[in-house]
């Protein structure tokens, strides 16, 4: 993470890291032949939901390619669907060389994983000698419950409905405070005028019995982020809440 508070507590960090503006085509050429890999969102989810053009993120593809750097997509919480794509590169014509994954891929469960090709991942078997692994990784209870719970969302074709309840959200979420609605599926953001203004609307969201939070780079948003089996009337209840704590903050 590019912020300081977070980023202080960790170091020294590793050297030779550079964070580039995200969305930014001139920023592109800092990637040259010395760059081993390019890690970014493909939604920035803490930043309040920021989806970048297609047109820039076929550029970064491109550039990395180029390059031979590596483009490794974080999708921990833009994955499984939550964008209306099982993967939210899906919309940019995009594939990268790697894809983290994690939250959702669990089923509930504690679960991550990295997700590339095998000839990357035989990159990886010495140097040293299975240096990847870990003791705690790959628990099969875990694993089980992660494939069971794809295996729900792929059959029950939850996704094919993430857009339509996104819309609907949306035009349930009108109101003079609301200064703003970005939403990459059902990963929304709702702007407000401050971060002081989003945390009364949001203790009052939560009296009413509406659990929601704000962003770690975007304080003034509150975060919308339900899941993917939520119900239109839900959907209703939980707008006119929201609507009731802006009338009465």
């Amino acid at each position: 993470m590019g912020d300081e508070y977070w980023r202080n507590a960790f170091r020294p960090l590793l050297p030779g890291v550079s964070h580039l503006n995200y969305g930014s085509m001139a920023d592109l050429e800092a990637i040259t032949d010395r760059t081993a890999c390019v890690v970014a969102e493909t939604i920035q989810a803490e930043a309040g939901v920021n989806k970048p053009s297609p047109e820039w993120m076929q550029a970064l593809r491109r550039r990395c390619d180029e390059t031979g750097a590596l483009l490794i997509l974080d999708e921990i919480q833009a994955g499984f669907g939550r964008t209306g794509h099982l993967w939210a590169f899906e919309a940019f014509g995009i594939v990268p060389d790697v894809l983290l994954l994690g939250k959702a891929l669990g089923g509930g469960m504690p679960l991550g994983a990295f997700v590339a090709s095998r000839e990357r991942m035989m990159q990886l078997t010495d140097g040293p000698v299975l240096g990847h692994i870990t003791t705690f990784g790959g628990h099969p209870v875990c694993c089980a419950a992660g494939l069971a719970g794809l295996e729900a969302l792929l059959s029950e074709g939850l996704i094919r409905d993430v857009q339509r309840k996104a819309d609907l959200l949306t035009s349930h979420l009108v109101h003079p405070r609301i200064r703003a609605v970005r939403s990459a599926g059902l990963l929304m953001a709702v702007e407000f005028e401050s971060f002081e203004e989003n945390k009364r609307i949001i203790d009052r969201c939560i009296e009413k019995g509406l659990l929601t939070d704000w962003f770690l780079f975007a304080a003034h948003c509150m975060r919308i982020a339900p899941p993917l089996t939520i119900s239109d009337e839900q959907i209703d209840d939980a707008c006119r809440i929201i609507r009731e704590a802006c009338d009465e903050v």
